[in-house]
């Protein structure tokens, strides 16, 4: 059987359009974007090129959006360079209680410098609580962080309605939209977003390349100090090749994504349709609609605490699925998701679920051998557990 890939969550395959546009870049137009010679100049006008681009598909000027490593970088500085910048504001900073572990371990060290950090609750769904978030303000708030949809049970958040709450308060709002980039439309104006992260390799680009919109005239401190590289803020000679990369993942992306959505939302409602007719105790986690197109998180009532079995079974047959978060993986801990407990599940249940996630090169055959396996490798788990 030839592999198939249902993890385009954790991470994508880069498209062959974009290595062969990232190519020239190694070996031709090699220069350091801040060297004031030909190959220098060069090297900037691609590094500008790019970053107009990309600003353009969420709906900011050029010079609000800096590049950094990664998703994780992008977050890390959102919230530490906001608090340091705002202290003598206030101390108070709010998230949801099912951000990414990046979000919420940066949380923890900030509590640790002396910040008061507040989760606001979602509902069965996932969806905050707006209401919550409201009740949760306080005069030293300074900044909400509120991920755009959620990477592991795929609910997309009322973000318009929490920009609004921020500025009738007047206090800034993060959003990481890694989850959300090049698969839903982004207005960084429209929604009242003063910072947005957004990364490459959730949309076919390389790892190693993220981005950080900052609205105009937002206090933030630096959290890498050298050159003044990305406008002062972000110190680090650029990596021209993957940023150009980036800009053609995020075209192609933009380009396609209406048609792609099409493909995936279909691809989606047969998985479920299929297992909720013929598999006694498959539930889905997450919104049933308002949710991330081709991203898909259930299980089975009763076998959730194998999870990690099933996994390993499809893998055998050469079926790549998540037990949730990638990145959960790397913690010890109990092995209980903080995203399942916060909508509502029980501590057996939040011990795992089967993400699916489609992409670009998912195809209906992909699909259809996926729902046979899983149907069997289930009824064999259920064959085990019951006598």
């Amino acid at each position: 059987m030839k592999g198939i890939y249902l993890d385009n969550a954790a991470t994508t395959p880069t498209d062959p359009r974009v290595i062969e546009a990232m190519m020239p870049y190694f070996t031709q137009i090699y220069g350091n974007a801040s060297s004031m010679h030909t190959y220098g100049t060069r090297s900037k006008e691609a590094l500008e090129n790019s970053r107009a681009k990309i600003a353009s598909y969420i709906g900011c000027q050029p010079d609000e959006l800096l590049f950094t490593s990664s998703g994780s970088e992008s977050n890390n500085m959102a919230l530490k360079g906001i608090a340091f910048a705002n202290r003598n504001k206030g101390n108070h900073i709010i998230v949801s209680a099912i951000e990414h572990d990046c979000i919420l371990n940066t949380c923890k060290w900030l509590e640790e410098e002396g910040f008061s950090i507040t989760l606001v609750p979602v509902d069965s769904y996932g969806t905050l609580d707006l209401q919550a978030l409201e009740r949760a303000i306080k005069p030293e708030t300074i900044l909400v962080s509120v991920m755009y949809a959620n990477n592991e049970i795929g609910t997309i958040q009322p973000i318009a309605e929490i920009g609004a709450i921020c500025r009738k308060h007047n206090i800034l709002f993060h959003s990481d939209a890694c989850q959300s980039f090049g698969k839903l439309p982004i207005d960084v104006v429209k929604s009242n977003i003063d910072l947005l992260t957004i990364n490459a390799h959730k949309i076919y680009g390389p790892k190693g390349i993220g981005a950080l919109y900052v609205r105009k005239n937002t206090r933030i401190t630096p959290i890498l100090h050298g050159g003044g590289q990305e406008n002062g803020l972000r110190s680090s000679t650029e990596n021209i090749a993957v940023i150009v990369c980036f800009a053609k993942a995020a075209e192609l992306a933009i380009k396609d994504m209406d048609n792609e959505n099409i493909k995936l939302f279909t691809l989606q409602k047969s998985i479920i349709d299929d297992l909720s007719e013929n598999m006694e105790g498959f539930y889905l986690n997450g919104h049933p609609n308002n949710r991330i197109p081709g991203h898909l998180s259930f299980s089975f009532q009763g076998l959730e605490g194998d999870t990690i079995r099933l996994l390993l079974m499809l893998d055998e047959m050469g079926i790549a699925v998540s037990a949730g978060s990638a990145c959960s993986s790397n913690h010890g801990g109990d092995g209980t998701s903080h995203v399942l407990k916060a909508i509502g599940l029980n501590q057996f249940e939040a011990r795992g679920a089967i993400r699916v996630s489609m992409g670009r090169y998912t195809t209906d055959s992909d699909i259809e051998i996926f729902k046979k396996t899983i149907k069997q490798k289930v009824l064999q788990l259920n064959s085990i557990f019951s006598h």
